[in-house]
């Protein structure tokens, strides 16, 4: 399927742009789930991540001009601005992604050489982070054009200035570290607080299974997610723990408290900040359990810690609008799904499962015709994909 559309999108460059057909060149950016580890990167956890056979795909060619010149097939409309008037973000203007790139590059590199291109493939429901695959793909053409070389590190780092300084997301750097790093049958363990990584390779012994997507219409969130409050409060119960165990000045996040630091002064958080303490510390208990099964090539041990995962979200990090909750307890209790939770806040978007692969279709349409008759409302926009993991972020021509 990517071959079909990378030469039809190449093909439109050439023609669009008036530049060379044996100029245009093409990276992929995947799209990516986090199994364990979920709402913990903003507080420097570990995370576990696999990039998905899904994702953004950009066709571009160099120009000779300082600009950039970009149109989507997902979105109306071009995107065209000069390296030296770059504006602030625009909500909802989908070149804030390319914009964000451009500065960030900026910051540290000159950018002599432009680029004109056509995207396609961002999931609009969201929870498969296409905004931040977006992101790497932009910058991972603007160093190819430019001849840079940037590392993957600092990639990372660049990716998440787009959404952390530039769109003024709070989030930590789970999405870009999972689309840049990952590979096909392996575990991405992702420390937050250092950058440091790891591929675990999937034992032989693993039952065979797949990555089940299922989306569930809501593409707005039907109230406000408050991304945002929910760090800070993880914030002020990183800020009692560290007050209680003598360390005020620290950088108040919660991975800068100990298990046992937390066990003794749990007591002391109230409200919100208690749950949230709670989810990350269970999480990342989780994520160190959840390791160690997939070392074991048990799926079924893995995928119940990815259900606990789910419930904790629900439950202690209180994320989640109506329908995403019933999607994710209909995949939980689903013959052939090792687990499943939000792939994403849950706020709108869709849920992810680990399913057997020789049943993946079957629960996809079980569970979205239950589903479709609990929301009907939202049966039209409701629908599957079965994936597999792949390879990370890269140029393919």
């Amino acid at each position: 399927m990517i071959e079909s559309v990378l030469h039809s999108l190449q093909d439109e460059v050439a023609a669009r742009y008036g530049v060379p057909r044996g100029e245009v060149r093409a990276v992929l950016a995947p799209y990516r789930v986090c199994p364990l580890g979920a709402h913990i990167d903003h507080q420097l956890g570990c995370v576990t991540a696999m990039a998905l056979d899904r994702g953004v795909l950009l066709c571009y060619a160099p120009w000779p001009y300082p600009e950039v010149r970009m149109t989507s097939r997902d979105f109306p409309g071009e995107v065209r601005f000069r390296f030296d008037s770059v504006s602030t973000a625009v909500a909802g203007d989908w070149g804030n992604y390319l914009r964000g790139a451009v500065m960030a590059l900026q910051q540290r590199y000159s950018l002599p050489t432009g680029m004109v291109g056509i995207t396609a493939g961002s999931v609009p429901e969201g929870g498969l982070s296409s905004s931040a695959a977006v992101g790497v793909a932009y910058l991972l053409a603007l160093e190819d054009v430019n001849g840079l070389c940037v590392s993957t590190e600092e990639n990372i780092l660049l990716d998440q200035y787009i959404e952390n300084t530039y769109l003024g997301l709070r989030n930590g750097v789970l999405d870009q570290s999972a689309i840049l790093l990952s590979r096909s049958r392996h575990l991405t363990v992702i420390d937050c607080a250092t950058l440091e990584h790891k591929l675990i390779t999937q034992p032989a012994e693993m039952p065979p299974f797949a990555v089940l997507i299922v989306f569930s219409g809501l593409r707005r969130a039907l109230v406000s997610t408050d991304y945002n409050r929910r760090v800070a409060e993880c914030t002020e119960a990183a800020k009692v723990l560290l007050a209680a165990a003598g360390r005020p000045h620290q950088q108040p996040v919660l991975r800068n408290v100990s298990p046992d630091e937390y066990r003794a002064y749990r007591y002391l958080l109230h409200g919100p900040e208690a749950r949230r303490a709670e989810h990350f510390f269970s999480e990342m208990e989780r994520v160190e359990k959840g390791i160690q099964a997939w070392q074991r090539g048990d799926m079924r041990s893995f995928g119940e810690l990815v259900s606990d995962s789910g419930r904790s979200s629900i439950e202690n990090y209180q994320c989640g609008a109506p329908p995403l909750v019933e999607l994710y307890k209909l995949l939980v209790g689903s013959q052939g799904v090792f687990g499943a939770r939000f792939s994403g806040a849950g706020f709108r978007g869709c849920c992810l499962a680990l399913v057997e692969s020789s049943a993946a279709d079957t629960i996809a349409q079980h569970v979205l015709h239950r589903y479709r008759n609990l929301f009907p409302q939202l049966a039209a926009d409701a629908h599957a994909l079965v994936c597999t993991a792949a390879d990370g972020a890269r140029l393919i021509r």
